[in-house]
């Protein structure tokens, strides 16, 4: 598979080159000694989650769930040079996974084998999840427990998390800066 990131991570045009699919490595989220599983999709310009899944089971299913929620929900702003990129997991490297891509008209790229520094967003942003959840995670005692809190990070991340990286805006409010030409108040 084809390497189109290069560690070009900066991007200028939201939802057009580049978005960054999970690293399924990082994506393992504690559950009573046992555990559920994330899959995102970040814009590469924007930082905003663009679609995501949690799952109880490690199936290909979840992932590629992600990606068909993605294109339903922004589909009309994808083009044919959006590079979907991931690591080399089991999941983007199924037929399945590659099949859905190609016939989504986005471009696969994956990271170099074992070189983890090629998916250094997705990677970053599954850290910070995690570290700001940490004082949940052992108030957790079943799925929807999670369901609950990844729901409501996402809804924070997107909305409210302020990053210095975007002008001091949250995730949506540089995409709306980026598309309008003006700072919101």
């Amino acid at each position: 598979m084809t390497y189109f990131i290069g560690w070009s991570f900066l991007i200028l045009r939201p939802h057009h080159n580049r978005i960054f699919p999970t690293c399924q490595g990082a994506a393992y989220i504690p559950l009573n000694g046992a555990f559920c599983y994330l899959s995102t999709i970040l814009d590469g310009c924007t930082k905003q989650v663009l679609s995501y899944v949690l799952s109880e089971s490690l199936e290909v299913d979840f992932v590629l769930e992600t990606v068909q929620k993605m294109v339903h929900q922004h589909g009309i702003s994808l083009k044919k040079e959006t590079i979907l990129h991931s690591d080399q997991g089991c999941h983007y490297t199924c037929i399945k996974f590659i099949q859905l891509v190609k016939n989504s008209s986005l471009r696969q790229s994956m990271s170099r084998k074992g070189n983890c520094w090629d998916n250094a967003p997705q990677e970053s942003f599954f850290g910070h999840m995690k570290d700001e959840l940490a004082e949940k995670i052992p108030n957790w005692t079943c799925f929807a427990d999670v369901q609950r809190s990844i729901d409501d990070w996402m809804d924070y991340y997107n909305n409210d998390r302020y990053q210095w990286d975007l002008a001091k805006l949250s995730p949506n409010e540089y995409y709306q800066y980026l598309t309008t030409g003006s700072y919101p108040c």
